[in-house]
């Protein structure tokens, strides 16, 4: 079977008229200029060194590179060959904690702002794996199901924000939990959940869902978002230049921190890895190049027939035109001009 996978640059081969045309007219100016010069033979006695014949080759072999040229530009395949290619993927479930902790400015611009940059890079670096995401605070609901959609995906992690939890808190068990629901509905078998959260569980009913997790041989990284210190959680603008924290009951300002030990057990119970996103740090970046890169499953194989790319044959017979056209002298040699006027 033959075929032009670009056929658009035979369009190129309408340029071959186009010169034919030029070096006709040219030709025909030439002679006329040559006649208004002066007498026809004194004229034919002064350009007798030159070749009309060889000039006529050299527009040919021109003529002829060109054309073969634009076939080349436009890709002729013929013979084909069969392979099979084989598509592999992993399922990535990604629970963003939308507790309003996630707000405090520890980390620039905030905890959930830098976890949302990094998840977004993520989703960009996949080719072939689904990912999914949960949101969760003091419940969990899955924001957008497993799919290959990345541009759906990124769509719904820029809508997650803490007013759409409409319970606060952090419960990691219900975001295992749902992630893991999640996970079950599919049918590969590398998956893995990252958990994204400053760690603070106010529930502690996660080691239910760490044993399932183990059981199912998923892996769970734990990623951690701020400091270990107590920082204050941003509540709006209490005025001109001024910030309002968040305060209990009593008028204490609240503080959040990180709760790095949860996060590690979780992590080294499942296989996983834990890393701390901190002021200048590179881990969650490398971690998400970790999972990006990961071969996962063979999700599908097939077989595509592949045509083979021939172009080759025709740009090697157009530079040889063009060499052999640089060869063809214009000018006769003297013993022939001799003949000529004999």
């Amino acid at each position: 079977m033959f075929r032009f996978a670009s056929p658009e640059w035979l369009f190129a081969l309408l340029l071959v008229p186009v010169l034919v045309l030029g070096f006709w007219f040219g030709a025909r100016r030439r002679r006329g200029l040559l006649a208004r010069f002066g007498d026809l033979e004194l004229v034919a006695q002064l350009t007798a060194s030159v070749d009309h014949r060889a000039r006529l080759v050299k527009a040919i072999l021109l003529l002829l590179a060109l054309a073969l040229a634009g076939v080349a530009l436009a890709r002729p395949q013929f013979g084909t060959r069969v392979e099979t290619v084989r598509r592999r993927g992993q399922d990535v479930m990604v629970a963003v904690d939308l507790s309003r902790s996630m707000l405090a400015e520890d980390v620039t611009p905030n905890r959930l702002d830098r976890a949302r940059l990094s998840i977004l890079r993520l989703i960009r670096n996949l080719d072939g794996d689904r990912i999914g995401l949960v949101a969760f605070a003091g419940d969990a609901f899955v924001q957008s199901p497993l799919t290959v959609d990345y541009t759906a995906a990124a769509m719904f992690l820029e809508a997650m924000d803490p007013d759409m939890m409409p319970i606060q808190g952090t419960d990691l068990g219900e975001a295992l939990r749902m992630s893991l629901d999640a996970l079950d509905e599919a049918a590969r078998e590398d998956r893995l959940i990252v958990l994204v959260t400053d760690g603070e569980d106010h529930e502690g009913e996660i080691d239910a869902q760490l044993q399932r997790a183990v059981s199912s041989g998923v892996r769970i990284h734990g990623v951690g978002i701020g400091s270990t210190e107590g920082v204050p959680i941003p509540e709006g603008t209490g005025g001109p230049g001024r910030q309002s924290y968040q305060r209990d009951e009593d008028g204490n300002v609240i503080t959040t921190r990180l709760d790095e030990a949860t996060l590690r057990r979780v992590a080294e119970e499942t296989g996983g890895r834990f890393v701390r996103v901190v002021p200048g740090a590179t881990a969650f970046d490398e971690l998400v190049d970790e999972i990006a890169a990961g071969e996962g499953d063979e999700v599908e194989a097939r077989e595509v027939t592949q045509f083979e790319e021939q172009f080759q044959l025709f740009l090697g017979l157009a530079l040889a035109l063009l060499m052999a056209e640089a060869l063809v002298p214009e000018g006769r040699k003297a013993s022939a001009i001799r003949r000529a006027e004999e």
